[in-house]
């Protein structure tokens, strides 16, 4: 998957290209095949996650709506839907918990 990398280009919202024709610009654009799609969804998704860590606290939640629509993505092209997703991470939470409570761990004794 890595080979995406070098590749030039970058995984854009479906409406992107229609957005850059109305502001008068022609883009170049294709269609990623299915292992290209999942590695530049990957890539998509470090790189909102980074805007995430970046963004002040006005701009985090837009960035974080960014970050759930590549997961969403991510987890269709995986064949599973946002109702399956919902119910893993209800599961992980009711084994693991959350992190609401802000929990720290350092390290054993």
């Amino acid at each position: 998957m890595d080979r995406y990398r070098s590749k030039p280009g970058k995984l854009v919202r479906d409406r992107i290209p229609q957005i850059i024709r109305d502001d008068g610009a022609e883009p170049i654009t294709y269609t990623a095949g299915s292992q290209e799609y999942r590695a530049r969804l990957r890539d998509k998704l470090c790189e909102e996650a980074t805007e995430v860590l970046e963004a002040d606290d006005e701009k985090a939640p837009e960035e974080l709506a960014d970050v759930l629509e590549v997961v969403h993505a991510l987890a269709a092209d995986l064949g599973i839907n946002r109702e399956q997703l919902e119910e893993i991470r209800e599961t992980k939470a009711s084994e693991r918990g959350g992190f609401a409570e802000r929990t720290v761990w350092t390290g054993n004794r």
